[in-house]
């Protein structure tokens, strides 16, 4: 038998995870841009951090919500 996680705490996964790597992503970006264009690369880079550290507060908000 499978327990499958309430739609709540489902949808709630997907979006950390989304944060998480959208925001790797962006910070990856911005450094490569960095190189190119320091101010671009800091607008692209400082957003990343924020979306991943987002996503790492929503996988704390996720541990203490009740099943």
């Amino acid at each position: 038998m499978t327990t499958t996680p309430p739609k709540p705490h489902a949808r709630l996964e997907k979006w950390i995870w989304i944060l998480i790597y959208g925001g790797l992503f962006l910070l990856i970006l911005g450094i490569a841009t960095g190189r190119a264009n320091e101010a671009l690369g800091w607008s692209m880079a400082t957003p990343g951090v924020l979306l991943a550290a987002a996503g790492v507060v929503l996988i704390y908000v996720r541990s203490r919500l009740k099943p």
